[in-house]
């Protein structure tokens, strides 16, 4: 079998669905093995956090974050419009 070399850029997105903690990531690529819209591509260095390629794809399933063996080392970030606050009323 021979080896096979690839480079690729991120997709410019207005969203940004994946945030790193850069302090906290520990590079496994289990968030990249589980995204079921395969939007993460593992980074081929040691202890780096996979790029987010095409970041408009994502469902927000959580999965990614689930998944993560560090707590905090990854999480969503929904679009406002998806976010929703709740107020109790008087």
């Amino acid at each position: 079998m021979r080896k096979v070399e690839f480079t690729a850029k991120p997709s410019p997105c207005s969203t940004d669905p994946i945030r790193y903690n850069p302090e906290l990531c520990i590079g496994c690529g289990r968030c990249a093995e589980v995204c079921q819209c395969d939007i993460l591509l593992p980074s081929g260095k040691e202890g780096e956090h996979p790029a987010v390629m095409y970041p408009g794809e994502c469902y927000y399933c959580g999965a990614c974050v689930m998944v993560c063996p560090k707590p905090g080392a990854i999480r969503l970030v929904h679009p406002l419009m998806n976010r929703a606050k709740f107020v109790p009323v008087k």
